[in-house]
């Protein structure tokens, strides 16, 4: 076992005689101490963990020497988040401990006792104590959770703002609240901890949710594809899981689009479209959400390339053309400035203008009175995938009354649109073939130009979620 603390390592040597090499000792147990009965309260006062281990101690100026030592680099301790050199508490300010991840004396080789003699070292006794606050979340968890729940334990969780939402399976609900707030306390960004319920908002669509830790905060700003958003997380839908699918279906836009955002929700396809330049109508059947894409128009100042309705999404779908035709957008003027760039525009503006007022731009671009305004919807983006493809039928004669031949070249090219769906066929091949004759089943017509099918992700084990995009077909826009 160890020797006397503070003896001179040739004295060591000399006491136990010459030692043959062992093999390595087994690595250290740096587990958490296990506290299977908590269920609701976490004592983390319970988890506490001394570890003795063997430590070098030698002249601080000879640290970075033992340090590089092939003969001792391997024994040097390499725990996460343990420091391999610290003070040395006997408080002799010009020696350091360099620790080492062994027990026993008789695991060093020949060689590293060689050099510690040679360097007039000490080989002493060092404890590492650990609490709550070393460990991770998954640690914790391991220590307390049912052996039988231990595999996959609950540690996953989504980022809104300063919000960790969970999605726990039911047999973890017994362990949630402490699940919660070991969430939280191993997280110093997250305030508040939320778990998602089986009910969902039958109007609306959004899910319900259960305070888990934290505080009771559920206005959220959130940021997204270089854009910033606000919203009240308890009473709209936002999942951080799509920040991939809305940048990818963006990246499809052009910047001269007019894009129709059936189910807009707070803006994650809208605003960053309309800070890309496309003009958006968007829409969404909840006031809550559209309450906050009101605000996120503003504070994305994107306020004259947005707007902004709150209809059912099928009549939103019929209104459309006709809300752009009769008031177009105004053309494409390219890039958005940063607003610092913004500022100097304007500032340089005034100036030429000789302290003429000038109207206060509310966009971030310049305007290019020469090209025409836009008058015509291109793209339609409907983001509800549990019921997206029964509203195709709303297609159905959209342009049907608009007999003027100026109108009908607008409507040259017909619109893309983007349905979102989940589908029970895993098969890409079976997939793409249930969605095509739900959605031809619903638009009343064969879905046969521009048609592309995108996997979004898994949903559940045997459930999809897609994206179909299509050309709509002249017929159905103009049919009666």
């Amino acid at each position: 076992m160890f020797q006397a603390a503070l003896l001179r390592q040739s004295t060591l040597l000399r006491t136990v005689g010459p030692l043959r090499r062992q093999n390595m000792q087994p690595a250290l147990d740096i587990s958490p101490p296990v506290h299977r009965g908590m269920e609701s309260n976490l004592d983390r006062s319970a988890f506490q963990k001394s570890i003795p281990v063997l430590a070098v101690r030698i002249a601080t100026q000879q640290t970075a020497l033992l340090l590089r030592s092939d003969a001792l680099k391997s024994y040097i301790i390499d725990i996460p988040k343990i420091r391999s050199v610290v003070w040395d508490p006997s408080a002799e300010n010009d020696r350091r401990l360099v620790l080492l991840k062994i027990t026993e004396q008789a695991a060093l080789s020949p060689e590293a006792r060689t050099f510690l003699i040679d360097h007039s070292a000490e080989i002493v006794e060092h404890t590492i104590n650990l609490d709550y606050n070393y460990w991770t979340a998954d640690d914790i968890l391991q220590a307390v959770l049912p052996e039988h729940l231990l595999d996959g334990s609950p540690t996953g969780f989504s980022v809104i703002g300063h919000i960790a939402h969970m999605n726990l399976n039911k047999e973890y609900l017994p362990y949630k609240k402490i699940i919660g707030q070991v969430i939280l306390d191993k997280n110093p960004a997250i305030k508040t901890v939320v778990n998602k319920l089986d009910s969902i908002d039958n109007t609306f669509r959004f899910f319900k949710m259960e305070l888990l830790a934290g505080e009771p905060n559920y206005i959220v700003e959130h940021h997204e594809s270089n854009c910033r958003f606000i919203f009240d997380f308890s009473k709209v839908y936002w999942n951080s899981r799509l920040h991939t699918e809305h940048d990818r279906l963006v990246q499809l836009f052009k910047p001269e689009d007019v894009v129709a955002d059936v189910f807009a929700g707070v803006g994650p396809f809208a605003i960053p479209a309309a800070r890309k330049g496309c003009a958006v109508l968007a829409n969404d059947l909840n006031p809550d959400s559209v309450h906050y894409l009101s605000k996120n128009i503003a504070i994305n100042d994107v306020a004259d390339l947005v707007q902004a309705s709150c209809e059912d999404g099928r009549e939103f779908i019929r209104s459309a053309a006709f809300k752009v035709t009769e008031k177009p957008f105004r053309p494409y003027a390219g890039p958005m400035l940063s607003r610092v760039k913004e500022k100097r525009r304007r500032r340089e503006a005034q100036a030429l203008e000789q302290n003429e007022e000038q109207p206060a731009s509310t966009n971030s671009c310049s305007y290019a009175p020469t090209e025409p305004p836009r008058q015509a919807v291109t793209r339609f983006v409907m983001n509800l995938p549990d019921s997206a493809l029964d509203f195709l039928d709303a297609f159905q004669g959209i342009l049907a009354t608009e007999d003027s031949i100026e109108g009908k070249l607008h409507y040259a090219k017909m619109p893309m649109i983007h349905c979102y769906c989940f589908t029970r066929e895993l098969e890409p091949d079976k997939a793409e073939m249930d969605i095509l004759l739900r959605a031809e089943a619903r638009l009343g017509h064969r879905i046969e130009e521009d048609v592309c099918f995108h996997l979004v992700r898994s949903v559940a084990p045997n459930k999809d979620m897609y994206c179909i995009s299509f050309r709509l077909p002249h017929a159905v826009a103009f049919g009666r």
